[in-house]
């Protein structure tokens, strides 16, 4: 109860938790949100899950499956879950989750789950958007070499091996330890080994979320995450709306002419957003 009541003392100054939980496709995600949600229900925290799921780059629809598994809490005033399409959004993220993330620290959430979609190397976004970010990985992922070429040294602040009942999982603890010890971060992420389907290893899990919430606010970290996340937010929206001011017929023209070679795209870009009142940068 100690713990409780020092992180509501938390979340009533700094807002709810967001804790990003991504990881290649199988890596066991799901299912560890769906633990988490247990362990921190039994310390009386409100919970929100946002779990991004792909959609069909062919038909454009997603199929929403997580909420399929999380069926157990269907009836607990306080958790929430709410499936999202990514709608084509690289990333990982849907292009909305940074909304709904402020939607549910104002109706009082202490702490908001965000599932990616299944990413490989490159779509990280999920690092932007969270307080604390956790990587799954699961056995036989690969040598030391593919565990940096997946960048999780640079995004991970606890890094998760699931599956640990499987026989190879010490070799895989073995290799990301030796890669976190290259770090030169203040933070150095932990590995912990769980076994999602039983909650094996989830209480550690906690534990280590707990010291890394800690650090964040102690170090000034927190602060820094926040303002980057709102200045990337605040970014993308303005980045929409110029794109819907731009969209016309004289971008269709502009863009027949650089299709036929009669323009660059370089003074075509200047010409459109001079057109709307914007001088464009010297380079």
């Amino acid at each position: 109860m100690r713990e409780l009541a020092a992180a509501k003392e938390a979340r009533g100054s700094l807002g709810a938790r967001v804790i990003g939980i991504t990881g290649a496709p199988g890596a066991g995600k799901s299912t560890t949100v769906n633990a988490l949600v247990v362990a921190l229900r039994e310390r009386g925290e409100r919970v929100a899950v946002l779990a991004v799921d792909p959609s069909s780059p062919f038909s454009g629809g997603a199929l929403l499956g997580d909420r399929v598994r999380m069926q157990g809490h269907a009836t607990d005033p306080g958790v929430f879950i709410r499936s999202m399409a990514s709608r084509g959004q690289l990333g990982g993220l849907a292009a909305a989750t940074p909304m709904a993330i402020r939607a549910l620290d104002a109706a009082g959430f202490d702490v908001v789950l965000v599932e990616t979609v299944g990413v490989g190397q490159a779509e990280l976004e999920i690092a932007s958007a969270a307080d604390s970010t956790i990587v799954i990985v699961v056995p036989g992922m690969g040598d030391s070499i593919q565990a940096a070429k997946a960048g999780v040294l640079e995004i991970a602040d606890v890094l998760v091996v699931n599956k640990a009942d499987r026989p190879d999982a010490e070799a895989t603890v073995l290799d990301l330890r030796n890669m976190t010890a290259l770090s030169t971060s203040a933070w150095r992420p932990p590995v912990v080994r769980t076994v999602a389907t039983t909650s094996g290893g989830v209480a550690e899990l906690v534990t280590e979320l707990d010291r890394h919430w800690s650090w964040l606010a102690t170090s000034g970290d927190l602060e820094r995450r926040r303002r980057a996340r709102a200045r990337d937010e605040v970014l993308a929206t303005a980045l929409v709306t110029v794109r819907a001011a731009l969209d016309g017929p004289l971008l269709d023209a502009l863009a027949g002419q650089v299709a036929d070679g009669t323009l660059d795209s370089h003074a075509a870009c200047a010409e459109l957003l001079a057109s709307a009142g914007h001088a464009p940068t010297a380079r």
